[in-house]
């Protein structure tokens, strides 16, 4: 919003600075030598407002990127978390995938402990890992 007002202030006062210029500028006889020195003077306030709300568009822009990165890290930080969160539901849903499919032929069918340790364990064995490395990684 205020760039878009300095934007208009700007397209407001560029005219007169032109239109100052112009009459300083003229041969007429309508203008006056003690109106000249007026005019001089008009234009150079003209010049140093146009200046300041070069400088305040600067600082509205510069305090817009710092609102859109602040925006950003956050944007970044929720991501992290979905995904950790993400990537630690990935491979149980593998191995549940795996263990849920209907073989005719399963090898740990046939094993007593098969699905305590065969099913549980791979899933902590995997949590282990993945706490571990995301520890290492500092992302925990």
């Amino acid at each position: 919003y205020m760039k878009r007002e300095l934007t208009l202030l700007r397209k407001s006062v560029w005219p007169l600075r032109e239109l100052l210029s112009a009459m300083m500028r003229s041969e007429t006889d309508l203008i006056k030598p003690p109106t000249r020195v007026y005019l001089r003077d008009v234009y150079d306030h003209t010049v140093q407002i146009l200046d300041i709300i070069e400088s305040f568009r600067d600082v509205v822009s510069g305090m817009l990127d710092i609102y859109l990165s602040s925006l950003s890290n956050k944007m970044n930080a929720a991501m992290k978390v979905l995904t950790v969160i993400a990537t630690f539901f990935m491979p149980l849903g593998f191995i549940a995938g795996v263990y849920g499919m209907n073989f005719e032929h399963f090898p740990e069918l046939k094993w007593a402990w098969a699905y305590p340790w065969g099913f549980w364990g791979l899933i902590l064995a995997s949590l282990t890992v993945m706490v571990y490395f995301f520890r290492k990684k500092k992302w925990l």
